[in-house]
This record gives structure tokens, sequence and C-alpha cells, in this order.
């Protein structure tokens, strides 16, 4: 595992882990192993569950509950960071340069584990818009 995961990981266990948590009917609602997009480590076992409360189009909440590799852990907790507060449409076009910035790895898994986590957001969006 990448150093700069491991060192961002260890941040998040003194701190907490700022996003984990669940809401109440949320506007949407993403389910890793539904979508078939296995961000997390153990393919089966694992989950991620985005919870994202919208209005007037911003994203104004964002939570998530998991069983995963620490990778993923820094991947959802950034992803939360760097939605909350943005527009769908500025949600929908982040892309995986926003998550190098902010870890400052290009670690070919955190890479993979933030495009796919960045395909079940649009995903998300796209299924909000269109009901």
């Amino acid at each position: 595992m990448d150093e700069t995961v491991i060192k961002f990981y260890r941040k998040l266990l003194r701190s907490g882990f700022e996003y984990a948590g669940s809401l109440e009917n949320p506007s949407i609602f993403l389910d890793s192993i539904g979508e078939k997009i296995f961000i997390c480590g153990h393919v089966g076992r694992d989950y991620m569950h985005i919870y994202i409360n919208v209005r007037n189009d911003h994203i104004v909440e964002i939570k998530y509950l998991c069983s995963c590799d620490p990778t993923a852990n820094v991947v959802v907790e950034i992803l939360c960071s760097l939605v909350k507060g943005l527009s769908l449409a500025e949600a929908a076009s982040l892309t995986e340069e926003a998550f190098i910035r902010v870890l400052g790895s290009t670690d070919e898994e955190f890479l993979k584990k933030s495009r796919s986590i960045i395909e079940l957001l649009k995903r998300g969006i796209n299924r909000y818009q269109i009901n």
C-alpha cells in the first residue's frame, strides 16, 4: 500500500472519519455492490453505501457506511470532502486529478478506486436527474 495512503488513513484513525454515518431518506443512495462497482477490497464481503442529500441542485450533506480496505476508506473520505457544497454538475465533472491534488499520490490502487467511486457518483447523479 502506498505510504501516502497509509499516512492519510492513520490521520483518519486519530481524528475520526468525518463523513462516516448514514442519512435518513437521502436524495441519492449509492450502493457499490448493487452497481457492481467494487471499490472495496474483498468482493462479496465488503460494501460501500453513500448517502447524499441534495437541495437546490447542490450536495448539502454526504455520508457513507462501508466495510472496506484502508485505501477505499481514504478515497471515500476524499470524495465526500470534494463534493460537499458542489452543484450536481460540478460533482459529476470530478476527475481523478482532484484526488491526486488532495492526497499527492499517483498510486495505481488509489487511482483505480478513485475512478471507481467517481463512476459510482456519476451513476447516482444521473439517476437522480432523470427522476
